[in-house]
């Protein structure tokens, strides 16, 4: 019986690894199912070649042989749940990974596709800012001051054509025309203030170039601003930095306010440039720091000095 145990074993064995080697070498969609017959043959067979082998010992415990023989038919059954579970745990981080990249691909096209509208956006608003229509131009100013607050990176830029608007040349003739000028105007005013952070914001500041701009009821007003270039901007009627921080340079150089200037508690973080100004109206800078070079050389005050 022992004979007859380990020559079927060792033929069922040999079977086993044959079919296993084939299963190595072949291809097909139904590999696993031949690793598994591979895996079920060489078992039967170590169980048969091992419990043959015990058996041959005429001393030897039949049960004892048959249960050794069980214990290593059963390991190549336990190796084979391995490598199964294994093979499948890698099937499933390739896919897993697969799904990842596919999902990257697609929020990457959608991110494009975000940037793509949003420069159009963009593009088309400034356009419009040199509709003949106020009312056009005051809704194109809305729209970049709204792709500014959807794209934070867009803010300096923004701010940039909101500052070049106010630079354009404008007459106060006080005509129907000037009036409703006047109303698109401050729209871009009262935007630059909303764009910029408040005065102890820490982070990312904005600069304003206003070089020549012609202001009226402008109010930066406790905000917080990198640098800012008044150069022989026009001030008229009532205008405010009280409370702002200034971090950069500030440049007033030949500006020129009609109207009442708000400085008091302002912080002024570099230069302080108000040479040539002509203060033809109240301007108060009670309580406000200078904490770099200032400069008030042929600077005019008309009215006084607060």
């Amino acid at each position: 019986m022992s004979l007859a145990f380990l020559i079927t074993g060792l033929v069922v064995l040999v079977v086993g690894l044959a079919v296993a080697a084939g299963s190595v070498l072949g291809r097909g969609a139904h590999r696993e199912r031949w690793w598994l017959f591979a895996a079920v043959l060489v078992s039967i067979g170590l169980f048969g070649a091992v419990s043959g082998w015990l058996l041959a010992d005429p001393a030897a415990n039949r049960g004892e042989s048959l249960k050794t023989g069980g214990l290593a038919g059963g390991a190549v059954v336990a190796l084979y749940a391995l490598w199964l579970n294994d093979r499948r745990r890698r099937v499933e981080e390739r896919r897993q990974d697969i799904e990842r990249r596919r999902h990257d691909l697609e929020s990457d096209r959608a991110e494009f596709d975000r940037e793509r509208v949003a420069d159009e956006r963009f593009a088309r608003a400034v356009e419009l800012l040199g509709n003949d229509a106020d009312q056009v131009r005051i809704g194109a100013l809305h729209v970049l001051d709204g792709l500014a607050k959807a794209r934070p990176y867009y803010t300096q830029t923004v701010l940039d054509v909101f500052c070049s608007y106010l630079r354009i040349p404008y007459t106060r003739s006080g005509d129907a025309a000037d009036e409703s000028e006047a109303q698109v105007r401050k729209t871009a005013q009262r935007l630059i203030a909303h764009l910029l952070p408040p005065a102890d914001h820490t982070g990312d500041q904005f600069d304003l170039d206003l070089t020549g701009a012609d202001l009226e009821y402008f109010d930066l007003s406790e905000r917080a601003i990198g640098t800012l270039t008044l150069r022989a901007a026009r001030l008229h009627s009532s205008n405010a930095i009280w409370g702002a921080r200034i971090h950069g340079d500030a440049w007033f150089t030949g500006m020129v306010s009609d109207g009442i200037l708000h400085g008091h508690d302002v912080v002024f973080g570099g230069k302080a440039w108000f040479s040539g100004v002509r203060f033809r109206g109240p301007v108060d800078l009670e309580r406000a720091e200078f904490h770099g070079l200032v400069k008030f050389d042929g600077t005019r005050f008309q009215d006084w000095l607060r």
